[in-house]
């Protein structure tokens, strides 16, 4: 490397690049970083300075943000480093410790979800919009894709087999298998949606025809949640559109049965399923219910019973 010779700002466009050449999308974090590199550069910075990373990172608002900068440029210090020992690495304690707390999701009951999908009848009538939000939240809850993927999805992602998801979190395709009755409940919507005055490839759209956007979908989805009174219980948050994902997990889990092997399979599979790079990035998914409580305790008092015989 040039040394002084070479911009921060020109460090960080490799570094991006190698990013998103490994199939990261590397959004956020480009972000926090362009805003790293433009402050250290307006005070004549051409490498990474630990005084200067500290002062960035301080003006955040909260602590979570002030470490999630620190943390992201940190990284980038790393790479930095390791090709000139004049660039500067923060410690990573240097703005104090602090666990990361799991924000604890909330597990939708059956009927729940039917009253979630049945309130999108108060939408405006004369339009689509009741059976696309039916339907939209009606896959959420039983295939568990995340919401991006749901609305990215094409007319032609829909097959025989199942559905065609392309655009995944890891860039990787998968196809979702779907039951006979979400089946039925899709075909129905095709139909409508067919004869709809869009010129949008996507499966969902507006009212006035466009691709339908994530914000717009989460404000409907507060709304008709509480229309229903869905809502968190004292300690907790409100439900979230994301927690469905969660539910879907936990019930699957839920019904595959006890046995340790089976158990073990069902995972494997329902990792595939998620979409997920790893088995263990679907455990963060799963959360204690009075069904599973149960069934471990029969596990336990199995195995302990055996161990006494």
């Amino acid at each position: 490397m040039a040394g002084e010779r070479v911009m921060l700002s020109k460090m960080l466009t490799h570094h991006v690049e190698l990013h998103r050449g490994l199939g990261f999308k590397f959004r956020t974090q480009h972000g926090l970083l362009r805003s790293f590199v433009s402050f250290a550069e307006a005070h004549g910075d051409t490498f990474v300075h630990v005084d200067r990373v500290l002062e960035w990172a301080r003006q955040a608002p909260s602590s979570p943000q002030r470490r999630n900068r620190l943390v992201t440029v940190r990284r980038f210090a790393l790479a930095l480093h390791a090709e000139d020992a004049q660039h500067q690495v923060p410690p990573a304690d240097a703005l104090g410790r602090e666990m990361f707390r799991r924000r604890v999701p909330y597990i939708y009951t059956p009927d729940e979800i039917s009253r979630l999908m049945a309130a999108t009848s108060v939408l405006p009538t004369g339009s689509d919009r009741p059976l696309t939000y039916a339907t939209l939240f009606g896959l959420l809850a039983v295939t568990g894709m995340r919401i991006s993927e749901a609305l990215a999805l094409r007319l032609d992602d829909i097959t025989t087999d199942g559905l065609v998801i392309r655009r995944t979190k890891f860039q990787k395709s998968r196809l979702l298998p779907l039951h006979d009755t979400a089946r039925s409940a899709l075909d129905h919507y095709v139909l409508v949606r067919r004869r709809m005055a869009t010129s949008a490839e996507t499966l969902f759209v507006s009212a006035k025809g466009h691709v339908l956007s994530d914000n717009t979908v989460r404000y409907v989805f507060l709304r008709l949640a509480r229309s229903v009174d869905l809502r968190g219980k004292p300690d907790q948050r409100a439900p979230r559109i994301h927690d469905l994902r969660h539910t879907y997990a936990v019930r699957s889990l839920e019904q595959c049965g006890s046995e340790p092997d089976k158990v073990a399979r069902h995972l494997l599979a329902l990792s595939t399923y998620l979409g997920h790079a790893h088995v263990t990035d679907t455990y963060w998914y799963l959360q204690a219910t009075q069904i599973l409580m149960t069934r471990i305790a029969e596990v336990s008092e199995s195995a302990h019973q055996g161990g006494v015989a």
